[in-house]
């Protein structure tokens, strides 16, 4: 018997509310950055300019989504204990698209205790760790950087609770490229079990040499600007994000866009290749329809998770023409953003929400010849038309897997 034939289908989730959403990428602050960049079709990537902190050693030559300004962001003093790259795109990401106001009047709603933050990362502030090493001073950290509570895993989760405020659950998801997809799962079952009445969900990852060599290792970035689904294409490019939605249970009458279901599986094939059936990325979106109560013709546009590396994109490509139908419009918009890694979850969550909200179907940026060994439901040019639902698939190293439903209200 199959995995799939044995497989018990989850029953249907209370839709939950998106109050407000936002990310900041290499295409810039806020949603309208991203939506006006999506539109244009303006990409994000440039020639690899990260500051090389090992002395003596080269930049790599590759192209990443790099987040313009960040090194000029401030943390209040108030937060200097947290002060590392990461966490000022922690706290840039919050001041974006109302955010910061919409978490603060959750806090008044509810109560600050009933507020959950959920937030994702792959990497969480190894960069200043990373530099720490980089400046050893007598076998020891420097004085800038002897901050304890940076140089944990759980260094976004519990800075973005100590800047908003919020005293409900505070967990940081690390499953590296799910991450921030996972959050939203996370933040549904907390609010079932009634630990909470609202959650601040999201992901931030940041780029440094750990991040881009680590993955040079594995001979998956291209020296190019990244192809996906082109038939000639060569690896990745990296990128670095931060972006929320702030979550609640819907009420009568309710307008706001909708988390209408989830599916998470794990392959446990191999610590960086995907199941070569894509079985484990089947059953998390087959998860996440049944959760939503839609069928797959019900989708009108799925962000792919769509590294642009040979054996990823043919992979996800196989799993999503065994499940939905030719009309589909899917895409990856790594081209425009580059993978953001633990931050991709959030960052492309927001996309589909931007297509729900606009009617705004992305293609994929740099991309020319499709591969023929992809179904005819990847798509290279934009598209524009009303769509009742979009998903996003976002898959991680070790098959860690999680596809969202987005949904407008039902009536």
């Amino acid at each position: 018997m199959s995995p799939m034939s044995s497989h018990v289908r989850p029953p249907p989730m209370a839709p939950l509310a998106i109050r407000a959403y936002t990310a900041t990428t290499a295409l810039g602050r806020g949603r309208d950055a991203q939506l006006q960049a999506l539109r244009e079709r303006r990409g994000g990537l440039r020639r690899n300019d990260l500051p090389v902190l090992a002395p003596g050693h080269t930049a790599l030559d590759c192209w990443i989504g790099r987040v313009d300004g960040l090194e000029a962001v401030a943390l209040p003093p108030e937060w200097a204990e947290w002060e590392c790259r990461n966490n000022r795109l922690a706290w840039l990401a919050l001041q974006q698209d109302g955010m910061r106001e919409a978490v603060a009047a959750a806090a008044a709603r509810h109560g600050a205790e009933r507020v959950a933050v959920v937030i994702g990362t792959s990497t969480a502030s190894i960069g200043a760790t990373e530099e720490g090493y980089a400046r050893l001073e007598h076998a020891a950290l420097p004085a800038d950087l002897q901050l304890p509570m940076v140089h944990i895993p759980h260094s976004p989760g519990a800075f973005v609770q100590a800047m908003t405020g919020l005293r409900g659950p505070c967990v940081t998801v690390a499953t590296a490229c799910s991450s921030s997809a996972k959050v939203f799962a996370q933040a549904a079952r907390l609010m079932a079990a009634d630990l909470c009445d609202a959650a601040l969900v999201g992901g931030i990852d940041t780029l440094c040499g750990s991040v881009l060599f680590g993955f040079n290792s594995l001979q998956l970035v291209s020296a190019d600007p990244c192809r996906p689904f082109d038939a000639a294409r060569t690896g990745l490019s990296l990128g670095e994000a931060g972006g929320y939605a702030l979550l609640e249970r819907t009420h009568d009458g309710d307008t706001a866009l909708q988390l209408h279901g989830y599916g998470e599986s794990s392959d446990a094939h191999h610590m960086s290749t995907p199941h070569p059936q894509g079985l484990g990325a089947q059953l998390a979106m087959r998860d996440a329809l049944a959760r939503a109560g839609v069928e797959p013709a019900d989708i009108g546009y799925l962000n792919l998770h769509g590294t642009a590396t040979p054996a990823n994109d043919s992979v996800e490509a196989l799993a999503v023409a065994a499940l939905f139908p030719d009309s589909l419009h899917a895409s990856s918009t790594k081209g425009w953003t580059g993978h953001t890694l633990g931050a991709a979850g959030i960052v492309e969550s927001v996309i589909a929400l931007l297509a729900l909200e606009h009617g705004e179907l992305p293609g994929i940026l740099n991309s020319n010849t499709p591969d023929p060994a992809c179904g005819p439901q990847i798509r290279f040019a934009n598209a524009r038309r009303d769509i009742a639902h979009a998903m996003n698939n976002s898959f991680g190293f070790g098959g860690n897997n999680c596809s969202l439903v987005f949904g407008r209200p039902r009536a």
